[in-house]
């Protein structure tokens, strides 16, 4: 399992994640329009679907498949709205998605969802900026967020404020952070010490690693130094369990950084693959996930509906359709503006709470869980609405 890391990581570019109809919860928006096309809302609403399809790269066929399928069982699950969903293939090129993004406003469309690669959805939404249509991407890079381009996709900064947080409130608020030397690590990094700021928690150093096996081992014992000199509450890891995680929790513990003194937080995901709950290093540590009673209805409703398991960021395109036929639903003509998008109350998603900000990035509700005997238990729950616990 440690053999060789990944010489290279997927870079933010290549981002990137229910029973019956799961209405999203839209409250009227505010003052002013906004930025965005007027509707018919007693006409079905022409909205455009950008996936990878036709791409060389491997997993884009199944993934762009997994989309079109989520969003057709949304569109299917709208009740008084009917949208007409028109798919498009980028084939993961960002000269191809601003050319079919153009194509489709010329087809009609009111707004557009995805594409999922954040140069391909970065393309997009200046390619059809003129024309006053909003892009929802499935991209998580905050970096292309902005103007008529949303990310959908959830962010370091939103998983790094949530986990901060609960350190914070948990007594375990003296953080340091340990990244490997990417553009990822280095963004990772930079949301973990946003979030420690915002969260008045106290920054307790900061160590990084090459991304090598080679990288990982040499620089251990400086990890280790600055743990044993700064004495932190809890060590921030960017590292995923693809990459460099499975190493690093083998290796800290054995030079000494202990998990029950020192509280081993993740920035990604460490129940995936599931032979990553094997590792005795991540046992007792903590990461966060989307609402799983939610996701769990998604991913069963999913696999009813076709016979096969939905992509981990199928549920994103549930979520766009679904958003954008709560706020036609009110009847509004200019329900597709980015001031209906972002009104504050936001959505419920199959992943849980989502909303859209001005800004272009988004808040979702997160869980925190916690590794114990091989297992996954959420020890803080997701928030059900926003202003709530988790917010």
């Amino acid at each position: 399992m440690f053999a060789v890391l990944r010489s290279a990581r997927k870079s933010l570019a290549r981002a990137a994640v229910v029973a019956g109809a799961l209405a999203l919860a839209a409250c009227q928006p505010g003052p002013g329009i906004g930025t965005g096309p007027s509707i018919d809302t007693r006409a079905p609403v022409p909205v455009a679907l950008l996936v990878p399809g036709g791409s060389e790269q491997p997993g884009d066929a199944l993934l762009a498949k997994s989309l079109e399928n989520a969003a057709r069982l949304a569109a299917s699950d709208l009740e008084g709205v009917t949208v007409d969903l028109r798919v498009y293939n980028t084939a993961g090129d960002a000269g191809r998605a601003a050319e079919v993004a153009r194509e489709a406003v010329r087809d009609g469309a009111k707004i557009i969802l995805g594409p999922v690669y954040a140069q391909a959805a970065n393309a997009a939404g200046l390619a059809v900026a003129n024309r006053n249509v909003n892009v929802l991407s499935f991209s998580n890079n905050t970096g292309i967020a902005g103007g008529n381009v949303f990310v959908l996709g959830r962010t370091f900064e939103n998983t790094a404020d949530r986990l901060v947080r609960y350190a914070q409130a948990t007594g375990k608020g003296r953080i340091m952070i340990v990244h490997d030397q990417t553009v990822s690590g280095a963004t990772g990094r930079d949301a973990i010490q946003r979030a420690i700021f915002n969260a008045g928690a106290t920054p307790a150093g900061t160590a990084s690693y090459e991304f090598s096996q080679n990288g990982v081992v040499q620089a251990i014992p400086a990890i280790t130094e600055t743990v044993d000199a700064n004495q932190p509450d809890a060590l921030f890891l960017t590292a995923d369990t693809s990459g460099a995680l499975p190493l690093l929790a083998q290796l800290l513990p054995e030079n000494g950084v202990k998990t029950d003194t020192t509280q081993f937080i993740g920035l990604t995901r460490w129940d995936i693959p599931a032979s990553t709950l094997d590792l005795p290093g991540v046992q007792g540590g903590w990461f966060a996930l989307p609402d799983p009673a939610l996701n769990e209805r998604f991913r069963a409703r999913y696999q009813s509906a076709f016979g096969e398991g939905a992509h981990p960021i199928a549920g994103l395109a549930y979520d766009g359709i679904a958003a954008i036929g709560a706020l036609v639903k009110q009847g509004n003509r200019d329900a597709l503006t980015t001031t209906a998008l972002t009104q504050p109350s936001g959505f419920v998603g199959v992943d849980g709470i989502f909303r859209l900000r001005q800004d272009g990035t988004n808040e979702r509700g997160l869980a925190v869980a916690e590794i114990r005997d091989k297992q996954v238990f959420v020890i803080d729950p997701a928030p059900r609405s926003f202003g709530g616990a988790g917010f």
